[in-house]
């Protein structure tokens, strides 16, 4: 399978995953994923995949593992082929037959105060100290706060509207514990926004 917006044409059964993942709300990069791991399914074991049995989701999964695929990948194939399974053909004894592998998550390393400190040093430009110290602060992901606007900062009650973050949905952040540098750091931000 290819992703769904390769120009070649397309089976009916991926066609119709396609339309399963538009009607469930998936963005096109979850689409793009789940075709990409049901092609891979259909490829190893060498036939439609809606002519897979349990023991090939069985041999699938034990491929994958003894491949050295990497815990998130292989759950992410499960995800893909049990919404493929579930949904697409209505098979849910075939998604009940995979298994989600566990794994050790990782703490998210945070910046010292010197760190931090010397990354708003780093900064050039006052928009971009505001950026910096807008995402560190009230812990914004990069694509949130290039898409911020002068009318998402409420200084007032130092909040910061964001939206469409992760998963697309609206969310309101701290601007700052300390409000007179959020009252600043809104200023410098609305400034960096108008330039």
């Amino acid at each position: 399978m290819t992703s769904d917006t390769s120009p070649q044409p397309i089976s009916a059964l991926r066609a119709r995953m396609i339309e399963d993942m538009t009607v469930h709300g998936f963005n096109e990069r979850t689409r793009g994923h789940y075709v990409r791991h049901v092609r891979a399914f259909a490829a190893f074991i060498g036939r439609s995949p809606d002519a897979a049995t349990a023991e090939d989701v069985r041999l699938f999964q034990l491929h994958q593992t003894r491949s050295g695929v990497q815990p998130p990948s292989i759950n992410g194939a499960v995800s893909a082929l049990r919404f493929f399974f579930t949904v697409t053909l209505d098979r849910p004894d075939l998604a009940r037959r995979l298994t989600v592998v566990p794994y050790p998550r990782r703490i998210p390393t945070v910046l010292s105060v010197e760190e931090v400190t010397l990354l708003l040093r780093a900064a050039t430009a006052p928009k971009y100290k505001a950026a910096f110290a807008t995402a560190y602060g009230a812990g914004l992901r990069a694509s949130e706060v290039v898409a911020l606007k002068v009318g998402d900062i409420d200084s007032k009650r130092m909040l910061l509207r964001v939206e469409r973050g992760k998963g697309g949905k609206d969310r309101h952040a701290m601007l700052y514990a300390v409000a007179t540098a959020g009252r600043a750091a809104a200023r410098l931000v609305a400034r960096g926004a108008a330039a």
